[in-house]
């Protein structure tokens, strides 16, 4: 069975004639989830129906849809200062979506990205190539700064309307509004030399002058401000800073991580970028080594697990990975993507009893997350009008329509008329 080769990244959105990428890993949505929920919960959103998407843009910005769909940008993730500063942020576009602002708008947006939604892999550590996965060929798309074709264009006043309703939402959320102003203050360092030249009635924002100076007067009417407790603010904040070096180290160049996490850091922030940086150079040792650290200083942590379960992958161990692997699904709990990542070794590895695990991790995460990969890995360690199903839904995800459809049609031809293979196929070829 051929080795399946590895790229880095995950999920691709194709919008137009330019392609955006999305990012979808378990451990940076659970705990951007846990940043925003209580912000969400203050704007009456259930936490069930909060739904996270990370953009690969380099740009500053975040949005949300109908109060549900959050979208966040890796250019905010990798710059925003706190955590707190990026709740206020998603505050800010809640108080769009509570002002009513985007309904009509944001629909048509939401609704033509998931139509074109093609996900592609299984996390930000682990990816098999798309399109035909047996060739072994890895297709990137480039990142194109969807903010201009999915942010809305809201008028002055709407901005103003948020800003303050982004104070009222953390505060009702009991967080520190003044994390607003950190994100103001920062926009004003980025764009500062730029507005200076702006006619600030010739543009659809207030300028970022006048938005600090509209959070802090609204600030300081409050009677009094929330307060977190210390311990609680440093842990938040050591979690946030893991966040970010695990995106810097699978997004930046390899000097680029060095520079920020230079080896005299000892920090489990630094020692996690720089092993992710190792593992994608192909330092597989180095990059154990860094890994191994992190589970001794954290035994508990299933994300340094995933991350050993990737590095052991790539050395071909697949008895160890798969070890690493189902340590971290016993550490945690609804992890979609470490389950495909456990298959696919699975389905390479190919011992007795290899095959009915896969085809049960591969159905789990169908019915919970379906991805392209899971159900590329089904239709590998199965057979007959399951494995050709299988494959047309796995092109159909990818909007592969002709061979959607071819696949559906030898699965028809091959499953009895009365089986679930026949019926889902059928619906492919009714598309």
């Amino acid at each position: 069975m051929k080795k399946i080769f590895i790229i880095l990244f995950s999920v691709f959105i194709v919008w137009g004639a330019n392609g955006a990428t999305l990012i979808n890993d378990t451990e940076i949505e659970k705990q951007i989830t846990e940043i925003i929920k209580p912000v969400a919960i203050a704007a009456n959103i259930p936490e069930k129906r909060l739904k996270i998407y990370i953009v690969n843009d380099d740009d500053f910005n975040a949005f949300v849809r109908g109060g549900e769909d959050v979208f966040v940008y890796t250019g905010l993730l990798k710059q925003i200062k706190t955590p707190n500063a990026l709740r206020a942020v998603i505050a800010h576009e809640l108080g769009h979506t509570i002002g009513g602002h985007m309904v009509q708008m944001s629909q048509r947006v939401h609704d033509e990205m998931v139509r074109t939604m093609i996900i592609q892999a299984l996390g930000v550590g682990l990816m098999v190539a798309g399109g035909n996965p047996t060739a072994g060929v890895g297709v990137m798309a480039g990142a194109s700064g969807i903010a201009q074709q999915s942010m809305l264009s809201f008028s002055r006043d709407e901005e103003r309307m948020a800003d303050d309703m982004a104070v009222d939402l953390m505060v009702k959320a009991n967080q520190d509004p003044n994390g607003l102003i950190v994100v103001f203050e920062q926009m004003r360092d980025l764009h500062g030399a730029i507005e200076s030249k702006i006619n600030p009635n010739r543009v659809n924002h207030p300028l970022t002058s006048e938005r600090i100076n509209n959070a802090k007067t609204r600030i300081s009417k409050l009677k009094t401000l929330p307060k977190q407790s210390k311990s609680k603010t440093i842990s938040e904040n050591a979690d946030y800073e893991i966040l970010r070096a695990k995106l810097i180290g699978y997004l930046d160049k390899d000097k680029n991580v060095i520079t920020k996490y230079p080896y005299s850091n000892k920090s489990d922030a630094a020692i996690y970028a720089r092993a992710i940086a190792n593992m994608r150079g192909g330092d597989l040792k180095t990059a154990k080594t860094g890994t191994q650290t992190l589970i001794k200083r954290h035994p508990n942590n299933p994300y340094y697990y995933e991350l050993l379960g990737d590095i052991e992958y790539q050395f071909g161990a697949y008895d160890d990975s798969v070890k690493a692997y189902e340590k971290s699904l016993s550490l945690s709990k609804n992890a979609p993507q470490i389950e495909t990542a456990l298959a696919l070794v699975l389905s390479e590895r190919d011992k007795p009893d290899d095959k009915a695990r896969a085809i049960e991790l591969c159905k789990r995460v169908i019915l919970t997350e379906p991805s392209p990969l899971a159900y590329w890995i089904l239709a590998r360690v199965t057979s007959g009008g399951e494995s050709d199903w299988a494959m047309a839904e796995f092109y159909n995800m990818n909007n592969d329509k002709k061979n959607a459809k071819k696949y559906a049609k030898l699965a028809q031809k091959k499953s009895k008329k009365d089986s679930p293979e026949y019926i889902k196929s059928d619906d492919i070829l009714k598309k």
